[in-house]
C-alpha cells in the first residue's frame, strides 16, 4: 500500500479567506482562540492510526501558541509554514511575501527545534502570473511547496497546468519540489479530492476514490484540513451566505471521515520524502 502524504493548514476559525470581509484583522486579538484543542484533537486521532502528518502553521498562531507547536513536534510531526498571518499571495508585493515566509520561517525552526521544509500558501493563492513567488521559497531556504492546487476554480486558486503528482519545479533561483493537493480525473478535468471543504460537502466516495487511485500507481496523493474543520461548536461568523455555507457545512461530518480515511489509507508527513531519500543515500 502507497503511503500517502496527511496536512493540516494550522489557523483559526476566523482567519479563513471567506470571512475576510467580515472579520477585521484589528479583532483577531479579541475573539477567543480555538485551534489548541482542535490541534490536540488531530494528533490523538493521528496517534491512534498511527500516522503522521505536516503542519503548515501561521507563524501568528504560533506565536501565541508556543506549547502547541511544541506538542506537534514533539509527537514526531512536521512543523512547516502557512506564511505568517494568512494574507493570500495575490495581495502581497515580492518584498512583503519574502518578509513573512521568512518570519514565519525563523519562528517556527525556534519553537521546534527543527528545520521547517515547506511551504503552503493560505488559500492556495499561488496562481498563474504569481511564480515568483517560487523563487522567493528558493531563495530564503524552502526545500518544498505545496500550493499549486492543479483545477480551474474561480475566486483567487487554481493553478490547472500543474501536475497531479509530485514533481520538480525548476527555477532560475534552484529547484523547488511541489506537492499539489490530490485530484480525481474524470472526463477530462481535475476534480478537486484532496480535503478540505470538498472533504466535509462532497460524498466520502470523491476522495476514496482519488486514494485508490493513487495506490494503484504507486504515488503519493497528498490530504489538507483545517482545525477548524473538526469544530462544529465555534463561534458563527456574520459573513455572505456562500461564505457561511462553505465554511460551516459538513462540520460535524470531518472526524467521522477522517476516521474512516485514517483506517483505509496509510498516511505520513512530507518530511519522510527527505528522511527516505536521505537513509538511501547513506546506504
Amino acid at each position: 500500500m502507497t503511503t500517502h502524504y496527511f496536512s493540516v493548514d494550522v489557523e483559526e476559525y476566523f482567519q479563513v479567506s471567506a470571512f475576510e470581509g467580515s472579520v477585521p484583522r484589528d479583532l483577531w486579538e479579541r475573539l477567543p482562540s480555538r485551534v489548541e484543542g482542535s490541534v490536540y484533537g488531530i494528533l490523538d486521532l493521528l496517534a491512534r492510526h498511527d500516522a503522521r502528518g505536516t503542519f503548515f502553521t501561521l507563524g501568528w498562531v504560533a506565536e501565541r501558541h508556543p506549547k502547541m507547536i511544541k506538542r506537534i513536534a514533539g509527537a514526531g510531526h512536521e512543523i512547516a509554514s502557512h506564511g505568517w498571518d494568512h494574507v493570500r499571495v495575490t495581495q502581497q508585493t515580492p518584498d512583503e511575501f519574502r518578509s513573512s515566509v521568512h518570519r514565519s520561517k525563523a519562528c517556527l525552526e525556534d519553537l521546534s527545534g527543527a528545520p521547517v521544509l515547506g511551504f503552503r500558501a493560505p488559500s492556495f493563492s499561488i496562481v498563474p502570473g504569481r511564480e515568483w513567488a517560487l523563487d522567493i521559497l528558493v531563495e530564503v531556504g524552502y526545500r518544498y511547496d505545496s500550493s499549486l492546487f492543479p483545477i480551474h476554480r474561480p475566486g483567487g486558486y487554481g493553478y490547472a497546468s500543474a501536475g497531479r503528482e509530485p514533481f520538480v519545479l525548476e527555477r532560475a533561483a534552484g529547484n523547488l519540489d511541489e506537492f499539489p493537493p490530490a485530484t480525481l480525473r474524470r472526463l477530462g478535468l481535475n476534480l478537486p479530492a484532496g480535503g478540505g471543504a470538498y472533504f466535509r460537502i462532497f460524498p466520502y466516495a470523491l476522495v476514496q476514490q482519488a486514494f485508490r487511485h493513487f495506490d494503484a500507481r504507486g504515488v503519493p496523493g497528498t490530504f489538507y484540513m483545517h482545525p477548524w474543520e473538526i469544530d462544529p461548536d465555534q463561534p458563527r461568523q456574520e459573513a455572505p451566505l456562500s461564505s457561511r455555507l462553505r465554511h460551516y457545512t459538513g462540520l460535524s461530518r470531518t472526524l467521522p471521515r477522517l476516521e474512516r480515511l485514517l483506517t483505509e489509507f496509510r498516511f505520513t508527513a512530507i518530511a519522510d520524502r527527505y528522511s527516505r531519500s536521505a537513509s538511501l543515500a547513506a546506504s
